[in-house]
């Protein structure tokens, strides 16, 4: 229950927050933080003076949980989408709310009819806007935007094993960070992603390609459909929980800054460590950490701001609690799961269908149920049967076929030997004939 001395934020807010507080420090300007939030300069100022006379709640919008004044009746929402549906199907929302007034006398805004379609999950027509492309400067501050991506890459020279360089570059300074790892995927994404937390904090935004790893393939369901809801990945569902800003790329220019340090670092890199000896991945990430700084500090920009936006992780938040691949599992009669092609029995008691199955990049595993840890164990041989002893008179009788001796068969001849022989119907009706 929260206290009247607790203030209750999303994260959305606390990130808000953490910028306003910034622009209070003078650390950046009030058009700086605006623009970082994606808010217009007088909102901005508007809730810096909020904040500065009341404290942090002032970041809370006031009409939160309210209806608003100017909300129109469900009435006249119910008809106007009727009307939509049954006359002006097809129609977008500007030509839809002109005719709407028109003929049906319903004044409404078309960006509100397009809200009610889209909630309703009416579809309509949509124009294409042709896609403009150009020169784009960099960030102003330092957290404020990272690019990530993993290359694959022969980094060893054939010494050792092949694998995947986890890298990030942020965009304002240029000063990289990494990680290897044996692949790409998503363990390795949030691996790399927990490190850079440690070491600088949570950025305001991530750009990405649009790797399976960081966008999801999975088609939207219905009810996906209904509520306006994309499909996420596991990496995208965590960087929604911590509330940072993901940008998807159209092409590998667009993250041209990543891909040039890739293209450095398998020149030079590689070179370095050829020179120190280095065959395994355990011994790369251990000379990242040296490197890393030294490339840095020769080839990192100045920012336009000396501001960092980074946010700290919050005492309290378990990392590793979202940083990890979760997945939903159902709950047999027997309390066991089946995960990975493997069994598992569930020690606890509980009423469930399904329990959650988390991976953690430490490569443990839990399993919960509404955010509780259950007790479990991993079912390695499945109980034996017991055979049945089969008795002599177990096995069913069955009747034995019809055999048709052939016609040179003794028993066709047993009338040359005096012995009465049945006769076949068709002879007897011939004789009585």
């Amino acid at each position: 229950m929260v206290g009247k001395d607790i203030i209750a934020m999303t994260q959305e807010e606390l990130k808000r927050l953490h910028v306003i507080r910034k622009a209070l420090d003078k650390s950046i300007t009030q058009v700086q933080a605006a623009s970082i939030i994606g808010i217009c300069l007088r909102q901005a100022q508007r809730i810096i003076r909020t904040v500065r006379a009341i404290g942090d709640q002032g970041i809370i919008n006031r009409s939160r949980g309210r209806i608003s004044n100017r909300a129109l009746p469900d009435k006249i929402k119910t008809r106007a989408l009727k009307l939509y549906k049954e006359r002006y199907s097809g129609f977008g929302p500007t030509l839809a709310t002109e005719k709407l007034f028109e003929i049906d006398k319903i004044k409404l805004n078309d960006e509100t009819l397009r809200l009610w379609l889209a909630k309703d999950g009416v579809s309509y027509k949509k124009r294409r806007k042709r896609s403009h492309r150009e020169w784009r400067q960099r960030k102003a501050c330092f957290g404020q935007m990272i690019q990530m991506d993993g290359s694959h890459h022969d980094w060893f020279e054939g010494r050792g094993p092949k694998c995947v360089l986890m890298g990030y570059i942020d965009d304002a300074t240029g000063r990289p960070f990494g990680k290897f790892y044996p692949y790409e995927g998503t363990i390795p994404a949030m691996g790399s992603f927990k490190s850079y937390i440690k070491e600088y904090g949570i950025p305001v935004s991530v750009y990405l390609d649009k790797h399976t790893t960081y966008k999801s393939t999975k088609k939207p369901s219905i009810e996906d459909e209904l509520n306006n809801i994309e499909p996420l990945s596991q990496f995208g569902r965590t960087l929604g929980e911590l509330k940072v800003n993901v940008i998807y790329a159209n092409s590998p220019q667009a993250k041209g800054r990543i891909e040039r340090l890739f293209n450095t670092f398998q020149d030079r890199l590689i070179k370095e460590m050829r020179l120190k000896g280095i065959n395994t991945i355990k011994e790369a990430n251990k000379f990242l950490k040296l490197y890393l700084p030294v490339y840095s500090k020769r080839f990192s920009v100045q920012p336009a701001n000396n501001t960092d936006l980074h946010r700290p992780l919050l005492t309290g938040i378990n990392l590793d609690k979202i940083l990890c691949v979760k997945t939903a599992r159902a709950l047999r009669n027997d309390y066991t799961i089946a995960h990975n092609a493997k069994l598992y029995q569930i020690q606890d008691s509980l009423s469930a269908k399904e329990v959650i199955v988390e991976e953690r990049v430490d490569g443990s595993m839990l399993i919960t149920y509404k955010n509780r840890s259950l007790k479990f164990n991993e079912i390695t041989t499945k109980p034996q049967k017991e055979k049945k002893v089969k008795s002599e008179y177990s096995q069913a009788f069955r009747p034995r076929g019809i055999h048709t001796p052939p016609k040179d068969h003794p028993w066709r001849n047993r009338v040359l030997q005096g012995y009465p022989v049945m006769r076949r119907k068709e002879e007897v009706l011939a004789g009585a004939l």
